[in-house]
């Protein structure tokens, strides 16, 4: 059976797919969307993991979603509600004391441990925030195709972008040059010197991204992760009320709205090429559907290599995107708690204001590189670190819909394990499952007696479920060579695909993962520039 009565077909109903199709359907075009699975968000989403226990079980956390977007589609009116953390990061250390990060009291609690570290915060802060300033528009622009020529500079001189970098003088212009090619270690080590604080502000360098924290290129991922505010306030991270589920079912009831038909149970197995055009889809029940316009939310490896019949890609574009590198040395875990962490560091049980925090384990930059160099070298086990960083957020303590009463979900955000170990992750998720609860457990003695039940995801149960390859969740490293024009690949960071009426709408286009909303938003442009449409968002 062909079904051929829609402008557009989008394949994921992730977030920017769901973006994607409410700005093209408010432009009046006939927007199907497609989903694998069962609910629609993607990696963002909030599910039951242990009977009366719900969280957000990939995304888990939000800052990056862009305010237009929230505006524009109309999240709040939907019930869209973010709460804030007391504090950003709660670290304990292993001689049982603590450093926190946030509010009202951080230069003093900087102070503790370095008087000049104190004295040179808020210049930090202000430089990323110059910095940010301008990237902050840069990501809702359309990077150059890259068809003629291509460098860095040349998208940096264009009118666009020049206007927004006569904002930062020369010393702003070298920061950014710094914060695009230097380490987020060698640029930590630069500005400080107490090994907690840069714990914590490294941290962003590692989150997601299989790499040292003194790889190069690894100061643009904590760049990347600061981007974002949270009720109009910059570089603060908060909870939606809900989960991350809540956000993804505001941006639903709003293509729905704009007269959107959304698919669940929808698998897609192939792309139709008809000479050098996407003219449509094969799905697993054995439909075709066709339209003029085909947008991917896909990470690009998927889409190239699963839906797309070998030979239709030319030889150069298969090569370099089989090169394309995934794989985020993540693992994830929701877990059920009978109490909150009872930690050394801040004795208790009763809700504290640390425990409402993003509670960070790994001391030091040190610990965080050889964490990577255990689980990429595979020296002392199949491949993961011995001793593993873990983020842990108990969004209950900030929400209490996720948990029955008296009892707390926890999400374990865990670095560094390899994308592909030895026997495979199969044999191997639950003993890494028990290595992440003990890490914790070293400072909340209590932690591993109060786990209910846990919910254990790899790098490959995230892209078995997600379609995160790798387990990757920016759809893609955050390199150089994969950002900007170059992201999937040079010709395409444009979002217009490998063949003509194909489109990229998702976090393996500009600017990358995290839940913004501004690859959806900013594919959905370029879709209406190329059918003539409007409204095209700004």
């Amino acid at each position: 059976m062909t079904h051929t009565h829609d402008d557009v077909l989008i394949l994921g109903a992730g977030h920017n797919g769901l973006v994607c199709a409410a700005y093209l359907a408010g432009a009046g075009l006939r927007v199907r969307v497609l989903e694998r699975r069962h609910v629609v968000g993607g990696a963002a989403v909030t599910e039951e993991f242990h009977p009366g226990f719900r969280n957000s079980v990939a995304s888990y956390t939000v800052s990056l979603l862009n305010p237009k977007v929230i505006r524009d589609l109309r999240l709040a009116e939907h019930g869209l509600r973010v709460v804030e953390r007391p504090f950003a990061n709660f670290l304990p250390l292993p001689d049982g004391r603590a450093f926190r990060l946030g509010g009202e009291h951080t230069v003093a609690e900087v102070a503790r441990w370095s008087r000049r570290d104190a004295e040179r915060l808020p210049a930090y802060y202000a430089m990323l925030d110059r910095v940010v300033a301008v990237l902050r528009v840069l990501m809702q622009r359309t990077p150059p195709s890259g068809n003629d020529r291509f460098a860095l500079a040349d998208w940096l001189n264009t009118a666009a972008v020049a206007r927004q970098l006569r904002q930062l003088d020369m010393r702003g212009r070298r920061d950014l040059l710094d914060l695009f090619t230097k380490s987020a270690g060698e640029l930590l080590d630069d500005w400080f010197e107490s090994a907690p604080l840069k714990a914590v502000l490294g941290w962003d360098s590692v989150v997601g991204n299989f790499a040292s924290p003194y790889t190069p290129g690894s100061a643009y991922v904590l760049l990347h992760h600061v981007f974002g505010e949270v009720n109009g306030k910059t570089g603060v991270w908060g909870h939606a009320i809900g989960g991350m589920g809540a956000i993804t079912q505001a941006m639903r009831k709003e293509c729905e709205a704009r007269g959107v038909v959304i698919e669940t149970g929808a698998e897609v197995v192939r792309l139709l090429v008809e000479g050098d055009r996407a003219s449509g889809v094969v799905l697993a029940d054995g439909r075709t559907l066709r339209a003029r316009v085909i947008a991917s939310n896909l990470n690009p490896k998927l889409l190239y290599t699963r839906l797309v019949e070998p030979g239709q890609l030319d030889e150069d574009t298969a090569a370099r995107i089989r090169r394309y590198r995934c794989g985020s040395g993540t693992f994830r875990m929701n877990v059920a708690l009978s109490e909150l962490p009872d930690f050394t560091a801040m004795p208790g049980t009763q809700q504290q204001p640390h425990h409402q925090s993003g509670i960070l384990i790994g001391p030091s930059l040190a610990y965080f590189e050889q964490a990577y160099f255990d689980a990429r070298s595979k020296a002392h086990n199949p491949g993961w670190a011995r001793q593993p960083i873990v983020e842990l957020v108990i969004s209950s303590t900030l929400d209490d819909t996720l948990a029955p009463p008296g009892q707390h979900v926890a999400s374990l955000f865990c670095q560094h394990v390899h994308p592909d170990v030895d026997g495979g992750w199969d044999a191997h998720r639950d003993t890494v499952a028990r290595l992440m609860i003990e890490t914790v457990n070293a400072y909340a003695p209590n932690f591993a007696r109060s786990v209910i039940a846990y919910e254990a995801l790899s790098p490959l149960d995230l892209e078995r479920r997600f379609g995160l390859v790798g387990g990757d969740i920016f759809h893609g490293a955050l390199g150089l060579d994969q950002m900007f024009s170059a992201r999937p690949v040079l010709g395409q960071g444009h979002y217009r695909g490998a063949f003509r009426g194909l489109y990229l709408c998702g976090s393996g286009s500009h600017p990358g993962g995290g839940v913004t909303g501004l690859p959806g938003r900013n594919a959905a442009r370029e879709i209406l520039r190329d059918l003539r449409r409007r409204p095209r968002p700004a």
